[in-house]
């Protein structure tokens, strides 16, 4: 199942576990990432805390944790390599897996037609 948040994270969930990433849309707003961020593994994070730093050709921004939960893995691919992050948001680019404490919380996400409508 695939949730968006409003600040342009997305999440893959399984089994209580969301693989987090940013969004097509932050990407194309952010430019060729320059740098990336990433939190340590077993970090616990509330929602909104900032997981995540990206630095761009045009800015710095946060990654925001999505859900409560814990760091399990960590992409870094993505540290030694930014610019996967601008060719795959969705997919190779993924930023860290978070071991959810309520996994019942991703329902209060967007789904991809609310996502979609939001940066229409």
């Amino acid at each position: 199942m695939l949730k968006f948040t409003e600040e342009h994270e997305w999440l893959k969930l399984e089994d209580g576990v969301a693989t987090v990433g940013i969004t097509n849309y932050a990407v194309e707003q952010l430019g060729d990432l320059v740098f990336v961020e990433l939190p340590e593994v077993g970090a616990t994070f509330s929602k909104n805390d900032d997981a995540a730093t990206v630095e761009s050709v045009k800015a710095a921004s946060e990654v925001y944790c999505p859900l409560d939960g814990e760091i399990t893995e960590v992409n870094e691919a993505i540290t030694a390599d930014p610019s996967l992050v601008n060719s795959d948001p969705q997919g190779a680019g993924w930023f860290f897996k978070l071991k959810l404490k309520n996994p019942g919380d991703a329902d209060g996400l967007l789904d991809e037609a609310a996502y979609k409508e939001l940066t229409a």
